[in-house]
């Protein structure tokens, strides 16, 4: 059982996914920095200063004894407050949405590198394989030694 883990562990799929999902992740938090850092200030600049995280409808009661503000998402739900958080849900909405356009970048550009002119292949024709090859050889170098009294070529079959 552990020679088949350690056969499993070691396929080339394996080893690629493992190394996706760690650099997934660490592309996950550039793209959350760019979203809560560039991009959402800039969009509160444009609104006139509006913190889209400050968004939000308070479902529960305050907890007594919290000397927090009232005002503060953040504050209000590590206090436990139940919040509806519609202005977070946005941030992460766009995060989301910058996340998905970057991927679809990579993937459109690594399938446009990856990609074949179909033109070329269909002007290139397919190299015989070379049991093929050695057959025509053989068929040749017959002719020759028979002074060229064997059968006539049929085409191939396909």
């Amino acid at each position: 059982m552990l020679n088949e883990f350690k056969k499993f562990i070691s396929r080339g799929n394996v080893m690629d996914l493992a190394v996706g999902v760690i650099i997934g992740g660490a592309f996950a938090l550039i793209t959350k920095s760019l979203t809560d850092d560039i991009i959402m200030p800039l969009v509160s600049y444009i609104f006139g200063g509006i913190d889209f995280s400050g968004y939000f409808v308070r479902l529960g009661p305050i907890p007594k004894g919290y000397a927090g503000s009232s005002t503060n998402y953040a504050e209000l739900k590590e206090a436990g407050v139940a919040l509806f958080g519609y202005g977070q849900f946005v941030t992460v909405v766009v995060n989301f949405l910058i996340l998905a356009f970057i991927i679809f970048l990579l993937v459109r550009t690594v399938n446009r590198i990856n990609m074949k002119d179909p033109e070329t292949e269909a002007k290139t024709p397919a190299a015989p394989p070379e049991d093929i090859i050695i057959l025509k050889q053989i068929r040749d170098e017959l002719r020759r030694n028979n002074g060229g009294t064997a059968a006539p070529e049929t085409p191939p079959v396909s």
